[in-house]
C-alpha cells in the first residue's frame, strides 16, 4: 500500500520567527511536539512517553520552512513545517506535510489538531 501527501493547515496569531523557533528548537519542540526533545547538529531525538524517535533534518529557512526525515520513513518521504503569511488577512498560516496510508488520515488529523492546541496555548496564541 502506497502512501500519499497529506496537507494540514492552521492559522496562528503568531510572528514567523516565535513560530519557527517552537519548529526547530529542542525547547520549542518539547513544548508541544513531543515530551522532550534532543538534538546534535541535523540528528533529532523526540521522546514520547518512554519511546525514542529519531529525524535528520534535511533542509530549513528560517522563519518559513523546516524539513525532517524520520527513521522509519521511506526514502523521500518527510515531515515538514512550512510558515506562510496570508496577504488577504495577514494570519500567520502552518501547513503540516507528511506522507500518510489513506486509513491513517483521520487519527493523524485528531493528532495535529491536539498538538497544534498545546502549541497556540504555549506560544499564548489561543482562541
Amino acid at each position: 500500500m502506497s502512501k500519499s501527501i497529506k496537507v494540514f493547515d492552521y492559522a496562528i496569531r503568531s510572528s514567523p520567527s516565535i513560530l519557527y523557533n517552537f519548529l526547530t528548537t529542542p525547547e520549542g519542540l518539547a513544548q508541544w511536539f513531543a515530551d522532550h526533545v534532543d538534538n546534535t547538529d541535523v540528528e533529532y531525538s523526540f521522546f514520547w512517553d518512554g519511546s525514542e524517535e529519531t529525524a535528520t533534518l534535511l533542509e530549513s529557512e528560517e522563519d518559513h520552512y523546516v524539513r525532517f526525515r524520520m527513521e522509519d520513513s521511506d526514502e523521500g518521504e518527510f515531515l515538514e513545517f512550512k510558515i506562510e503569511k496570508s496577504e488577504i488577512s495577514n494570519d500567520t498560516i502552518l501547513f503540516i506535510t507528511e506522507f500518510l496510508e489513506d486509513y491513517d488520515v483521520d487519527d493523524q488529523q485528531i493528532f495535529w489538531d491536539a498538538q497544534i492546541d498545546q502549541l497556540k496555548s504555549r506560544i499564548g496564541a489561543k482562541n
